[in-house]
């Protein structure tokens, strides 16, 4: 069993930055894909970015984060994380990182990943 912590969360203006962890524990995430969802207030969860097993070479984004946000991995310290650049209104989420612990390439899939986070609030004012 995996447990997922989110982190870096905040109230952010339009245009900036903010940096989210993801600190697992009870078991090493190397060999596990890692993957970033949002869910906005009354929207359906969807996906933001993932990363795949153990190097971490494989990445791939939504459309509409593609360019701004950049999601990596330390191995070494047992996270994953989302750096977000530009951020605007529409990115206003709660964000969940997830472990996809079938081998392979990252998933863009939510039912695909096993252990879910419990979420961190991100908000960007206009």
């Amino acid at each position: 069993q995996v447990q997922l912590v989110e982190s870096g969360g905040g109230l952010v203006q339009a245009g900036g930055s903010l940096r989210l962890s993801c600190a697992a524990s009870r078991r090493s995430i190397s060999m596990y894909g890692m993957g970033w969802f949002r869910q906005a207030p009354g929207k359906e969860r969807e996906f933001v970015a993932a990363i795949n097993w153990w190097s971490g070479d494989t990445t791939t984004y939504a459309d509409s984060v593609k360019g701004r946000f950049t999601i990596s991995r330390s191995n070494a310290n047992n996270t994953a994380s989302l750096q977000m650049n530009s951020l605007k209104p529409e990115d206003t989420a709660v964000y969940y990182c997830a472990a996809d612990t079938a081998p392979g390439v990252a998933s863009r899939k939510i039912d695909e990943y096993d252990y879910w986070g419990q979420g961190t609030q991100v908000t960007v004012s206009s």
